[in-house]
């Protein structure tokens, strides 16, 4: 296996405003091993929870509406930042990422991930550019976490 290649206990999903991205990278991979993870998100800076974003979960029969987007500190203040593995899906939060690192022990994976939040056009176009940065999200845990082994019960 690769260095930084092992699989975490616990991971953090961050990105610009823990609006969009994050969460929806957070709810997929706590449904898909609801027991074998801690996952949590967190934004560079603080944002709104993004309507599209929820209205797409929700699609997947995840329901992400209770989330409260968290910057870094917020979270570091409310339970720590004691993660083994931080994937970064935009550039802000991977400087900040890498910035944290130096204080704490956490592997950083950069996952380019597109913000579908500037999508012109009607409710439909907006929701099928959100679709595809789920569909990303969810095809690169799959292959990331395919080793994790499931929690029975």
């Amino acid at each position: 296996m690769a260095p930084g290649a092992r699989n975490p206990q616990s991971v953090l999903f961050a990105c610009g405003l823990n609006s969009v991205r994050s969460p929806m990278a957070e709810s997929l991979l706590q449904h898909m091993f609801p027991q074998a993870l801690y996952v949590r998100s967190a934004g560079a800076k603080k944002g709104e929870l993004d309507p599209f974003a929820v209205a797409v979960m929700a699609e997947l029969g995840q329901d992400i509406s209770a989330h409260k987007p968290m910057t870094f500190e917020e979270l570091d203040d409310w339970e720590g930042l004691n993660f083994d593995l931080i994937i970064t899906l935009s550039p802000e939060a991977h400087h900040k990422a890498l910035e944290l690192t130096h204080t704490i022990a956490a592997d950083v994976e950069y996952w380019p991930t597109p913000d579908p939040t500037g999508t012109e056009g009607s409710r439909e176009q907006k929701l099928a550019a959100y679709r595809e940065v789920l569909d990303g999200l969810s095809m690169r845990i799959r292959r990331r976490f395919a080793k994790v082994p499931a929690a029975s019960g």
